[in-house]
């Protein structure tokens, strides 16, 4: 398969979370005065398509340069959920797509893909999105999951501000990616990804650039 890029484009304008400051690029030096061209970033580290560290819920919890290259880099399994807004992925939905189509092997990485991306720019993007509920990430708990990818905003419901899901899968070492975009593209159920933070030292979170091939 070609590589997908999973990855949402951060620019100025991208949405960024309530409460969050918006990216800015900054010029500091020009070809004209300078002879290079060079940007200042300014950005949440949780800005676009982007990995949570166990740290970021858990006051002991491994931090982004602590996360083994090993955990970036594998087969997933991509489970296809149509979600509306508000709406909750379950442990029966997860039961319902094993049924069909095989047990979800312990240690697995799972992606979702709700169809909630595409509703990026519109102003519920992050208040009102699907997420998962305790049943799914206690069940995928059960199976050791390596990581979780979502095409929506955050693993937990938009509405729920007290992030339940979050705290569960940092509690477990569980890796959270947030904000992909083009699951869509993913033709089979199974597939290679690779997901590359920043080595950013001591950080809760970093940007990433995804894909699946």
């Amino acid at each position: 398969m070609k590589p997908i890029d999973l990855t949402l484009t951060i620019s100025k304008s991208i949405p960024s979370f309530p409460g969050s400051p918006k990216p800015q690029f900054i010029l500091w030096s020009d070809i004209k005065d300078d002879g290079y061209n060079l940007e200042l970033l300014f950005l949440s580290s949780h800005t676009g398509t982007h990995i949570d560290a166990p740290y970021h819920f858990v006051k002991n919890g491994i931090k982004i340069h602590q996360i083994p290259l090993d955990r970036l880099i594998g087969k997933a399994i991509l489970i296809k959920l149509k979600k509306l807004k508000n709406s909750q992925i379950t442990k029966q939905d997860i039961m319902i797509f094993e049924k069909n189509n095989g047990i979800i092997p312990n240690r697995s990485s799972v992606f979702f893909f709700t169809q909630w991306q595409k509703n990026l720019q519109k102003e519920n993007y992050f208040t009102e999105n699907p997420g998962l509920d305790k049943s799914a990430a206690n069940y995928l708990i059960s199976k050791k999951i390596n990581l979780v990818g979502i095409d929506s905003p955050s693993i937990d419901l938009g509405k729920d501000e007290s992030f339940p899901v979050h705290h569960i899968f940092s509690k477990n070492n569980i890796l959270i990616v947030e904000n992909l975009t083009n699951l869509n593209k993913i033709s089979s159920i199974e597939f290679n990804f690779t997901i590359l933070p920043l080595k950013l030292k001591d950080a809760t979170g970093s940007p990433v650039r995804a894909l699946a091939s």
